[in-house]
């Protein structure tokens, strides 16, 4: 096994400085006058014959004893310099935002002039086709679904389950909350989910193509409240190309285009710091998603790091059975 390609271990010390103290009983020893005494303190007839007598085994355990103590003093002092190992690498959880998604689902998004893959298709295919790639993109965002026609209803909570947001876009349907359009409405329950939301990042990416014709509250002061909430609306107009696509030639649709209220939309994204954009076809549509995607970056990850583990228990404990074993052994010396 190669080194490169053996695990990575670090030993580290917290407080090296602790190192300094291992020679300091030898120093203490060498420095410090040895006191003696004047004199033996009592002399026995027999001395010279019982130190003949003792046996050579006791002054070997003298001599295990002190080793003992010396090393439990040299694990005293690594412990105390808490050795750390450094554990495999730690990804933080990533945090993104709360992100709406309001679609309009009134009458008028049935209409057939939209180009997606070639075929002609309605504002609801094309809308929906953006809006689930716009939401593949969106990992480590909590998503929400709102529908709006004369009513607006939240078909999908704050969730990090892109798929479940996936599959209710797909089953959303024109005329699914009425004929009619209800933006300012949309708004504020919008406004009212995100509310209960932590404070920070409150997006509401709105899509209609449609003037306000119902419900109500009224966009701009929807909008109002929705600055005072922190919740910030990029309203995209969609539809209205002014022609269609027929056998591969572009037919006029005299009126297309005057149904969309640019104005009020525009004042909405203004006054919660959003950005208004206007789409005419399924291509710019989707380089508005895009650039939403620019305007409201997904949070990353941050940088990956390494805990440490503290290994300082096992020299202390080490220590602590070499002081045991040492109070034993000069316990049965003495006996």
């Amino acid at each position: 096994m190669s080194l490169g390609s053996m695990p990575e271990l670090y030993a580290m010390l917290q407080w090296p400085a602790w190192l300094l103290a291992i020679p300091l009983p030898w120093l203490l020893r060498a420095l410090l006058p040895v006191r003696r005494a004047a004199g033996p303190a009592l002399r026995l007839p027999l001395g010279e014959r019982l130190r003949d007598v003792v046996p050579a085994a006791s002054v070997g355990g003298a001599r295990g004893i002190g080793l003992l103590a010396t090393l439990a003093w040299a694990l005293l002092c690594v412990a105390a310099a808490r050795p750390q190992e450094l554990g495999p690498p730690v990804q933080p959880p990533s945090k993104g935002r709360d992100l709406m998604l309001a679609l309009d689902l009134s009458g008028s998004m049935s209409e057939p002039d939209m180009e997606l893959g070639g075929n002609v298709v309605t504002r609801v295919e094309a809308a929906r086709a953006v809006l689930a790639d716009f939401i593949d993109r969106r990992a480590g965002d909590r998503l929400s679904l709102l529908v709006f026609g004369r009513q607006a209803h939240v078909l999908t909570p704050f969730t990090l389950d892109r798929a479940s947001v996936r599959d209710q876009l797909a089953d959303s349907e024109v005329g699914l909350a009425g004929q009619e359009t209800a933006i300012g409405d949309a708004i504020g329950l919008a406004v009212r989910r995100l509310r209960a939301q932590p404070a920070g990042q409150r997006v509401l990416v709105l899509l209609t193509d449609g003037v306000n014709t119902a419900g109500a509250l009224d966009p701009e002061k929807a909008a109002r409240i929705a600055a005072d909430e922190g919740v910030r609306i990029h309203a995209v107009a969609f539809g209205g190309s002014g022609s269609m696509s027929l056998f591969g030639f572009r037919l006029p649709m005299p009126g297309a285009g005057d149904e969309i209220d640019e104005s009020v939309l525009r004042r909405v994204a203004q006054t919660t710091g959003g950005r208004f954009f206007r789409a005419r076809d399924t291509g710019e549509l989707a380089g508005i998603y895009a650039e939403i995607d620019r305007l409201e970056p997904v949070a990353r990850p941050g940088k990956a790091m390494r805990p440490r583990i503290e290994r300082y228990p096992w020299p202390l404990g080490i220590a602590f059975a070499l002081g045991l074993l040492a109070l034993a052994m000069r316990a049965w010396r003495r006996t």
